[in-house]
């Protein structure tokens, strides 16, 4: 199968590879023409993936047109604040209703629309049939080929028995779904509580409060989940507790970096600067901030990591506030 994979970073890549080795014929776009021309004569990305040899039959290119000849599986991993950029970049190379596969997790800050609803969005004229690629999965563990199980949401059935096919290895398992609005929103709000865990563990405190909040977290994204079309019972699988669990409590999280250095009195912009990569977590604040009022939904720990980010609250006064709401009825 020709598949295309828009995003050099390190999941884009490692999803590229994972294809090319199972003897796909894996395309892989990047932005910049120095990444493109690494992978072409080392078989590495050494920015995202240093020391990793690449499948020697993986394609990389910066044109969008050469990648997207002859292709109707389309997998973008891009930072979602940049995927509608990315949509629109190939949608005049895409043909009709091809098989769309996101693998970005977040809200869209100006339109506080979904992966999904980007997409409808964006390309809506080609008729795509779009899927969301979600769950526990570090980039820095597949490309190692550690076993990892992850959740593949797709309304269209055959579609997404094409993907799960073409991804599914002997250390890469995918399961199938049809919940697309549940497994996008837990994939995106996970990241949100993966910076809370990490303030708790940045001021030292124990497990008990760890788990406090991935159960809490947990409620707050089906909560919101299932006030925008999402099923309930989708946020107890992979791309709910499972992806919740692995970033709240993996040294490889990002979300859960910025938690631990706010906590330690750095500032946000200090933070992100010094990243490679992009924390997710910190724009999808923002964003579900915005759209929780909109959709009227309490969401008391994703308040909490919005003023610490955005309005320069104390992390101790913010746990202090959670404490100390008016008792209730779990």
């Amino acid at each position: 199968m020709k598949m295309a994979v828009i995003g050099g970073g390190s999941w884009g890549t490692t999803l590229a590879d994972l294809l090319a080795k199972k003897g796909h014929e894996a395309r892989l776009w990047v932005r910049e023409p120095a990444v493109m021309n690494e992978i072409r004569t080392t078989g590495e990305n050494s920015w995202y993936l240093p020391g990793r040899k690449l499948a020697e039959n993986l394609e990389v290119s910066t044109d969008a047109a050469a990648v997207s000849e002859g292709v109707r599986h389309f997998i973008f991993a891009v930072p979602c604040q940049f995927i509608r950029n990315a949509y629109q970049r190939f949608q005049k190379y895409l043909p009709k209703s091809p098989v769309v596969i996101c693998a970005s997790k977040g809200i869209e800050l100006d339109s506080l629309m979904t992966m999904s609803q980007v997409c409808d969005d964006a390309l809506g004229s080609s008729k795509p049939r779009f899927a969301m690629l979600s769950g526990p999965s570090f980039a820095y563990e597949v490309i190692r080929e550690m076993p990892t199980a992850v959740t593949l949401a797709c309304k269209d059935k055959k579609a997404g028995k094409e993907v799960q096919e073409a991804l599914s290895t002997p250390y890469f398992r995918v399961y199938t779904a049809s919940d697309v609005p549940g497994v996008e929103l837990g994939g995106a709000i996970k990241n949100i509580i993966a910076i809370a865990a990490g303030v708790a563990d940045g001021l030292g405190f124990g497990g008990n409060a760890r788990a406090a909040l991935i159960t809490r977290g947990l409620h707050e994204m089906s909560r919101l989940g299932k006030a925008m079309g999402g099923d309930r019972q989708t946020f107890m699988g992979l791309s709910g507790m499972g992806d919740l669990v692995l970033t709240c409590t993996g040294d490889l999280s990002r979300n859960r970096q910025v938690g631990l250095r706010l906590a330690k009195g750095q500032k946000l912009l200090d933070i992100l600067a010094e990243m490679k990569m992009v924390a997710e977590g910190v724009k999808t604040t923002e964003a579900v901030h915005a759209l929780r009022e909109k959709v009227g939904v309490e969401m008391p720990i994703t308040e909490q990591v919005y003023a610490i980010l955005y309005k320069d609250k104390d992390p101790g006064q913010a746990v202090y506030d959670l404490m100390t709401r008016a008792l209730k009825d779990e």
